[in-house]
């Protein structure tokens, strides 16, 4: 079997082609993401897309993505839905809730709670989209991550950690919509993660948070920020 591949698509967009060759994209804002490179604005596989709330920064390409490569899509009840009521077939969406856990396509998904707003523009009216939410993934081969979304630490996240022992968490630092990298750094600490992946940082102006005021926070912890940049190929753990 292969290593799991992993790529940074900017923002909160991340692509894993497993071991076993299954291809995932979670928060997959591609085309209308400045940050993301040009050879990822367009996608040449999909298996299952992985959706933590209902913004377009998050929702991204998910229906674009959807019509050519039919890929089973995982996100909270209200919000598979809409994607249902927009054309995707019910067998393709996997609408959970906060606290379980399901298997599609080999990926074992278990939603956890992110604290945030999930509001979204239809028609040009604001409508609710299902609570925000993040997501511990275990890949065929027990590899362990949560990718947690647009979120502010909760006491909740200590629980995450108890529960699923994630090795590697995607964390949100930018500051402004979510945590800051002093947020970022104590919510590693109560998941209990090894290895911390930064996200949701860079994109626009607001987001000021860098991967460097991260380590400086964990300075001490042991544990370890990888902060691949945008469009590169890495490996976890």
């Amino acid at each position: 079997m292969a290593d799991n591949s992993f790529v940074w698509c900017g923002h909160s967009a991340v692509k894993v082609v497993t071991g076993e060759g299954t291809v995932l994209h979670i928060d997959p804002f591609l085309s209308e993401n400045p940050s993301c490179p040009p050879e990822f604005k367009s996608v040449d596989a999909c298996d299952v897309i992985a959706v933590t709330h209902g913004h377009g920064d998050h929702l991204g390409d998910t229906l674009r993505i959807y019509e050519r490569f039919r890929p089973r899509i995982v996100g909270i009840f209200e919000l598979v839905s809409m994607l249902h009521a927009q054309g995707v077939n019910a067998e393709d969406l996997v609408g959970m809730n906060i606290g379980g856990t399901t298997e599609v396509k080999g990926l074992k998904f278990s939603m956890v709670p992110a604290t945030h707003s999930g509001g979204m523009m239809q028609e040009g009216k604001l409508v609710y989209g299902g609570d925000p939410s993040g997501f511990v993934v275990a890949l065929e081969d027990g590899l362990r991550f949560y990718h947690a979304g647009d979120t502010w630490i909760s006491a909740d996240m200590e629980f995450i950690g108890k529960l699923f022992e994630p090795e590697i968490g995607f964390l949100p630092i930018g500051g402004f919509y979510t945590m800051d990298p002093r947020a970022a750094a104590m919510a590693a600490k109560l998941i209990g993660l090894k290895k911390v992946v930064p996200i949701h940082y860079g994109t626009m102006p607001v987001l000021t948070g860098t991967p460097e005021e991260l380590e400086k926070e964990l300075a001490g912890s042991g544990i370890v920020v990888q902060a691949p940049p945008i469009g590169q190929v890495f490996s976890l753990p």
